[in-house]
């Protein structure tokens, strides 16, 4: 519900990398990649009460994230700097979070909230960016942060920047979270990764979407994370089991919602799984 004052229930989807290829590395370090990012049904929740001075304020506590490290908390300020800079004053924000997408589990979750942030706090301070300026300062705080703000499934090149509108097919996904942490930048550096995968074109997903491609990124998680292969060995018993980003969530597609329940319901009780919708546009963008 919203207020002058308040903008409450903003959801943050979470995506998931139907495939991922390490298609080359720059000067620089950075990867070059090409995927297919699909919004889904999980969600982040977050809700945003104006105050009566300055300050931006998480009033939700999030284990293992200090407020100053919190993308967030970063959006929230780096929006802030840009309204001050155009001698726009904006009055501070209390912001909660209902967290429900795991941390470090290659779905997003973070970049998703950053988004949420850029866009709620737009309205609610009635700054009037266009969406490219907010995608534009959404890159200053993390390469996923601009496709959320993109707001539909996209075929994705470059180290993230370049995003082209891309129909995925519908379905329901189980994913699966081994309760493991999987860092970035150990997979992106092992000497193992392969960096050469042939480049494919937009057309070449639109032809044969379902289970095209790979995960790059898999093989390396799972042999350095053997909760990784654990789980995809029992999701592969149902279907065509991935990892999505690097990791650690893995998932598969169902073709009808009680097939993907019953697999969710044998899901071994030390690991984390959810029961997800794809998502053809992101929710706020939807109601807007």
């Amino acid at each position: 519900m919203a207020t002058p004052e308040s903008l409450h229930d903003c959801p943050a989807p979470a995506k998931l990398n139907l495939f991922l290829h390490v298609v080359g590395r720059r000067d620089d370090g950075y990867h070059l990649l090409q995927s297919v990012f699909q919004l889904v049904s999980l969600s982040d929740m977050l809700h945003f009460d104006l105050r009566d001075d300055e300050r931006i304020v998480r009033v939700t506590d999030v284990p293992g994230v200090p407020q100053e490290d919190d993308l967030i908390i970063r959006a929230a300020r780096r929006l802030k700097e840009t309204a001050t800079a155009r001698g726009l004053s904006v009055p501070g924000v209390d912001i909660r979070i209902d967290k429900c997408i795991p941390m470090g589990g290659g779905l997003g979750g973070g970049s998703s909230d950053a988004a949420t942030t850029l866009m709620a706090l737009n309205a609610l301070w009635k700054l009037e960016l266009p969406r490219t300026e907010l995608m534009a300062l959404g890159a200053t705080l993390g390469a996923d942060v601009p496709f959320f703000l993109f707001g539909q499934n996209a075929f994705v090149e470059g180290i993230g920047e370049q995003l082209t509108p891309v129909e995925t097919p519908d379905g329901w996904f189980v994913v699966v979270h081994p309760c493991v942490s999987v860092p970035t930048p150990a997979i992106f550096r092992a000497a193992e990764l392969t960096r050469d995968t042939k480049v494919v074109r937009i057309a070449d997903f639109s032809a044969s979407p379902l289970g095209f491609g790979r995960n790059d990124l898999q093989a390396v998680a799972a042999h350095e994370f053997p909760a990784v292969a654990d789980a995809l060995r029992w999701l592969s018993r149902y279907g065509e089991a991935r990892m999505t980003g690097s990791g650690a969530c893995v998932f598969c597609r169902f073709g009808s919602e009680p097939e993907a329940d019953t697999v969710l319901q044998a899901l071994p009780p030390s690991w984390r799984g959810w029961l997800v919708k794809s998502l053809s546009a992101h929710p706020l963008l939807l109601s807007s």
